[in-house]
């Protein structure tokens, strides 16, 4: 028999109590789920829980994280060509996920109490809202993608906080009152966002000194994007953004200053990487399903999302300690970080580093 290595022994044990836990979930609901019971069904003593993941919610995300990277991608490459076709896929691929009265009360159950479970803590309702602001954003930016060639420039990130709003009601409705829903109405109502004026206008710019001239190497890690899905070359030119997860929103500030063409990652930090990484992972993760099967690869965002939750790549980008509040934002050249700012406004200050004032004006992406 092959002996395993301790992190080859710690990653089977952590395969083992997720897939023990997606079970006990599934089975009971998450309040009512026992830690002790998720032990007994791996096969591992309660200590061998506790080594892989802080506590029971910590482990609840990761499950719920692991079922939505794990989706896969669509079976047919998405040919929506303007957004308001795009919702409108976007609504019909999330009704397919709607769990049916008539489906089987273990699958309607194991994701029921994730939003109880965020609205009774403070400590993760506000990374959570945060999160659901870059899923806007991330949504929004693929929806100006899809805007016909020549037309005005457009924001179109509050049509996206409106739709997912939609979305996410309907999933709660659909578990509170089965069968109250009707499917295609959910659907033109999407579509009919395309056509809504919201208002809202473009990001503030921050008032913030600018970014600070730097010549460092930059050296990165190898990093998976998160919206694709897919291993990224962080060492290309660009704008890395290390937020932390109370800063994502400011994520669009970097997007919307760069020059065009130019490749924008927001790196997600966080704090307590037991507990709300894997929440970072979930939420990011299920928008991103969504987007694959509604947008064609073309008008997939132009930001890049990748998870730091041991902080190697923020090291990478001279950011030795995260946190929560984290906000750093690099500009990087032919393999050198040239330009980097902190705290607030950091985003839009390295974003537009080095670029002409009628360029690092606000612009759909």
């Amino acid at each position: 028999m092959v002996r395993l290595t301790r992190a080859q022994a710690q990653e089977r044990n952590r395969a083992q109590v997720l897939v023990a836990a997606r079970e006990e979930f599934a089975e009971r609901g998450y309040r009512d789920a026992k830690v002790d019971h998720i032990a007994e069904r791996a096969g591992l003593t309660r200590g061998a829980v506790y080594s892989n993941f802080p506590g029971k919610r910590a482990l609840y995300f990761s499950v719920l994280a692991e079922d939505a990277e794990q989706r896969g991608a669509p079976p047919a490459p998405a040919t929506a060509s303007t957004p308001r076709e795009a919702l409108g896929a976007l609504a019909r691929a999330w009704i397919a996920r709607l769990p049916l009265a008539t489906d089987d009360a273990d699958r309607r159950r194991i994701g029921l109490d994730l939003l109880p479970e965020v609205l009774a803590d403070d400590t993760v309702r506000e990374p959570f809202a945060q999160l659901m602001r870059l899923d806007a954003i991330l949504l929004g930016l693929a929806l100006e993608r899809l805007r016909p060639p020549g037309a005005p420039p457009a924001r179109l990130v509050r049509v996206a906080e409106a739709a997912l709003t939609i979305l996410h009601g309907a999933s709660q409705m659909t578990a509170a009152a089965p069968g109250l829903l009707e499917p295609f109405d959910l659907v033109t109502v999407c579509e009919g966002l395309a056509d809504l004026d919201l208002g809202g206008g473009w990001p503030p710019v921050p008032p913030v000194p600018p970014a600070r001239p730097a010549d460092a190497p930059w050296d990165p890690p190898d990093a998976v994007d998160a919206v694709r899905g897919e291993p990224v070359r962080l060492a290309r030119d660009g704008v890395i953004a290390v937020l932390g997860l109370h800063r994502l929103e400011a994520a669009e500030e970097a997007v919307r200053a760069a020059p065009p063409g130019a490749e924008v990652t927001a790196v997600v930090v966080t704090g307590d990487p037991g507990e709300l990484a894997p929440l970072a992972r979930l939420v990011v993760a299920d928008l991103s399903g969504y987007l694959r099967r509604a947008f064609p690869p073309s008008a997939w965002p132009g930001l890049r999302v990748v998870h730091d939750p041991t902080g190697v790549i923020a090291a990478a980008a001279g950011v030795p300690a995260v946190g929560d509040a984290t906000e750093t934002a690099v500009r990087v050249e032919r393999g050198r970080v040239v330009a980097r700012a902190d705290g607030r406004g950091a985003c839009h200050a390295a974003a537009s580093a080095g670029t002409p004032a009628s360029e690092g004006t606000p612009r759909a992406t």
